[in-house]
């Protein structure tokens, strides 16, 4: 089954706690319907963000995903469903924190793929991270010794 299909990302809305495996599959499904939807969050989906969205991809998951999977995510019937901010903050109970910074780490590049940052871009970031119920600490990487 083709990740962009995001099964994971359905199958946490049954309410069931995943497996590791899922759970990693999970962050690979966010991280594509994030940085996907991140190509239109200034309404204008450019062929180098889904470049980047790919490039940041294979190098955070190890995985290639092809453009068309990128813009299917990017458009996917599964946000008229539910908004983007539910599926994440949702996700984000599933996930560890690296994962979750791991996401917002890849947005961040995705989002300075065309040299410029749009307002738009910012206040989408910003969600983003909320949802993932991320702290300015833990985004500044400052982790309290145990």
């Amino acid at each position: 089954m083709s990740i962009a299909s995001l099964a994971g990302v359905l199958k946490i809305f049954g309410g069931s706690e995943p497996t590791p495996e899922e759970q990693a599959q999970l962050a690979k499904e966010v991280m594509l319907m994030t940085l996907a939807r991140a190509t239109s969050a200034d309404t204008n989906i450019k062929a180098i963000e889904v470049e980047k969205v790919r490039e940041v991809l294979q190098a955070h998951t190890g995985e290639d995903f092809p453009a068309a999977d990128v813009r299917v995510a990017a458009h996917s019937s599964i946000y008229e469903k539910a908004p983007l901010d539910k599926y994440l903050s949702t996700s984000a109970k599933k996930l560890g924190p690296d994962d979750r910074l791991d996401i917002a780490h890849a947005l961040a590049e995705v989002i300075n793929a065309d040299g410029r940052v749009s307002d738009r871009e910012i206040t989408f970031f910003n969600d983003v991270v909320n949802n993932l119920s991320l702290t300015p600490a833990q985004l500044m990487g400052l982790i309290p010794e145990d």
